[in-house]
């Protein structure tokens, strides 16, 4: 009875992980939303408004914000003087946007 309640568990697991887990977020993608929404204030991982808060690799992650997560939900909402971008981009468009950003963070602009 335990390796059938096992195996089950098992199937249950695999199935969730197969058709649940979120797409990949596309950087190349991320670099065309990038150039038309965010490289006015962000030209070349530049922050125009706050030029000690630039998306280098250094300042993102001295202000916690090397993540797919943390970048998203700072596009997503918005903070300070950046504007929110929820309801003008997707989410898939925001992962693409946080996947951009992050390999182009990685690699030193």
């Amino acid at each position: 009875m335990k390796k059938i309640v096992s195996i089950l568990l098992l199937g249950v697991a695999i199935f969730n992980f197969v058709f649940t887990r979120p797409a990949l977020a596309d950087a190349a993608a991320g670099g065309t939303i990038f150039n038309a929404n965010c490289a006015s204030c962000h030209a070349g991982g530049r922050n125009l408004v706050q030029a000690n808060k630039s998306l280098s690799k250094a300042d993102l992650e001295k202000y916690e914000m090397h993540s797919i997560e943390a970048i998203t939900n700072q596009v997503t909402k918005g903070k300070n003087a950046m504007p929110a971008f929820k309801g003008r981009l997707s989410d898939a468009q925001i992962q693409d946007v946080a996947a951009y950003v992050l390999s182009k963070a990685d690699a030193g602009w």
